[in-house]
């Protein structure tokens, strides 16, 4: 079955009386009661076991697992509580003192933070790398200790696609797991197990919920040896994922491919009216989507993504200033921290999601101080280019140092 089927139809096992309920049931339990010592025993033997303890599995958790590693091609999935803690649950995990990591430049600023504290608590280096050079990356794990490839299909805020095929078939030869973040691109626009990636991350809580009300987070195996291997670090860890918030995203995934052409359609649309209006006017200063002919990433995203996905960036002329202006002007997008669901929101990187990384680092991975982020929804796109026509006249100043044609409020 293709892929929009395979989203309607989620894992769900029928109940004992041989019915099949179309909506997956939601177990709230907390606990399992059992008749005996030994089958309470029995049942805490592995990960696919009775169930026991919401935080050692849950019928409601297992059916959003087994939907994701469906949708992703891997053997098996953990949901976490959140998408940082699928991240930290996998990494932790997988690494120890001392153990390398090869990153790539551009990331979300929570994984940074996370891979800047285990630097420096635990004596684990990490090196970063553009993405796009595999040669780079070979040199970068080259030495023994080296553990960990982490990249994003699409890089948090600037839209980056690494070359997946050539560093993942360059990790599986060097024997380096590798973890690929797919909370942007969903499994809607790219598979990365299908490509050669060992653990694929992601943030429920985005796309694949998708409208603003579930936290959540998984973390999808491509063999499933890595998943058991994995799992007992998790359970220690507490990260587990909640039924109810599990039973949403449930819901919110038989609509992804949906939500999913209309937010790839809108941000392309926007990013194409916004290069052409840097060009005439200077205010927008350059545009980051990966489905624009000039972005550095043109070429690969058309290899590995089926879309350029709903992530769009771009950069206004009067630096820091300028950016939080627009945030605070937008109408009918709104100004959250989040992205992924069905409304439009902006935020300004540089001091919010990538507030953890100095000049420096921000430099590094391309995110200018005037940069905005817009997570595209799904409502008339001629109402979002509106409000970002509008929000641009009255915060932005007109090159030469004129000033905006309304004040500012």
């Amino acid at each position: 079955m293709q892929l929009s089927t395979r989203a309607v139809h989620v894992s769900n096992p029928p109940l004992p009386s041989g019915s099949h309920p179309l909506s997956v049931p939601l177990v709230q339990s907390s606990a399992f009661a059992f008749s005996s010592a030994d089958a309470l025993a029995e049942a805490m033997a592995g990960p696919d076991g009775q169930y026991v303890y919401g935080r050692r599995g849950n019928p409601t958790v297992r059916a959003l697992e087994q939907t994701l590693a469906g949708l992703e091609g891997g053997a098996g999935a953990i949901a976490f509580a959140s998408g940082m803690g699928a991240i930290s649950g996998v990494l932790l995990a997988l690494l120890k003192p001392g153990d390398r990591v090869v990153a790539q430049r551009c990331l979300y600023g929570g994984t940074y933070a996370v891979l800047s504290d285990l630097a420096a608590r635990y004596g684990i280096r990490v090196t970063y790398i553009s993405g796009d050079d595999v040669e780079e990356f070979e040199r970068a794990a080259a030495h023994p200790a080296t553990r960990l490839l982490v990249l994003e299909t699409i890089a948090n805020p600037t839209g980056q696609v690494p070359d997946l095929p050539g560093l993942l078939a360059a990790a599986r030869f060097l024997g380096v797991t590798s973890v690929v973040d797919n909370s942007l691109a969903s499994p809607v626009l790219c598979r990365p197990v299908e490509l050669g990636a060992d653990v694929v991350v992601h943030s429920t809580t985005k796309y694949l919920a998708g409208h603003s009300d579930v936290l959540g987070g998984a973390a999808v195996f491509a063999d499933d040896a890595l998943r058991r291997a994995v799992w007992p670090r998790t359970v220690e860890l507490g990260a587990c994922a909640d039924p109810f918030a599990a039973w949403l995203t449930l819901r919110g995934i038989a609509t992804l491919p949906l939500r999913m052409r209309e937010h790839c359609l809108n941000a392309a649309v926007l990013a194409q009216r916004l290069a052409a209006r840097s060009e005439v006017r200077g205010d927008v200063t350059a545009v980051h989507h990966p489905s624009l002919p000039g972005h550095p990433s043109y070429e690969t995203a058309r290899k590995v993504l089926s879309g350029g996905g709903g992530l769009l960036s771009f950069e206004l002329a009067g630096g820091r200033e300028a950016g939080r202006a627009f945030i605070e002007r937008v109408r009918v997008a709104r100004l959250a921290l989040s992205l992924g669901g069905v409304e439009s929101l902006v935020t300004h990187p540089a001091s919010t999601s990538h507030r953890e990384l100095d000049g420096d680092a921000l430099a590094a991975a391309g995110i200018a101080p005037g940069l905005v982020r817009m997570s595209v929804g799904i409502e008339a796109v001629e109402d979002l280019w509106g409000d970002i026509e509008q929000a641009l006249e009255r915060a932005v100043a007109r090159p030469g140092g004129r000033t905006p044609e309304r004040p500012l409020d």
